[in-house]
C-alpha cells in the first residue's frame, strides 16, 4: 500500500508540468489511471485529476508509481496531503442525513459547539538520499543505494 507522506509540493508541481505537456487523457492513459472528474486538484485556475497526479507524484518522490488501486484505497488521506501541500482539492458533496421527525426539524436547546481551527502545521520536507536524490523511507536507509 502506498503512503503519500513523502510526496512534496515540488513533486506535485513536477507531475502537473508533465500533465500539462501530455494532456490529461494521455497522462492518465500512460500511467493506467481512469479519469475521475469527481476528485480534482485546482492549480492556477486549471483542473487536474487528483488521483493520477498523486500516483505520479508518488513515483517522482519514491521511484515507484502508486497503482490506481493503491491511490483509490488511500485517496482520502491523499487528498488531505494535497491540501497540506497548499493545493485546492474538490470532492463530490457528501449527503448528510436530515435530522427530521415527522417532517419538521428537530431542535435542540443546547447551542452548537463551534469548531476551533487548529494551529497550522509546518510541512517538514522528507529526508533525501545524498547519492540518488530519492526520498528516504522511514528507516532512513535508501531502498536503492542501501
Amino acid at each position: 500500500m502506498a503512503t503519500f507522506s513523502s510526496v512534496s509540493r515540488q513533486h506535485l508541481l513536477q507531475a502537473i508540468s508533465e500533465y500539462d505537456e501530455r494532456g490529461g487523457e494521455e497522462f492518465c492513459e500512460l500511467y493506467g489511471f481512469t479519469p475521475a472528474p469527481e476528485h480534482t486538484l485546482v492549480h492556477e485556475g486549471r483542473r487536474y485529476d487528483a488521483g493520477a497526479l498523486l500516483g505520479v507524484a508518488h513515483r517522482i518522490a519514491t521511484g515507484r508509481l502508486a497503482s490506481p488501486d493503491e491511490v483509490a484505497h488511500g485517496l482520502a488521506g491523499g487528498l488531505g496531503i494535497l491540501r497540506k501541500r497548499g493545493f485546492e482539492v474538490s470532492e463530490p458533496a457528501r449527503r448528510v442525513p436530515s435530522a427530521t421527525r415527522g417532517g419538521t426539524r428537530a431542535s435542540s436547546s443546547r447551542p452548537r459547539a463551534t469548531r476551533t481551527p487548529r494551529a497550522s502545521t509546518r510541512e517538514v520536507p522528507p529526508a533525501i538520499c545524498p547519492t540518488c536524490s530519492m526520498a528516504l523511507p522511514a528507516t532512513g536507509i535508501c531502498d536503492f543505494c542501501g
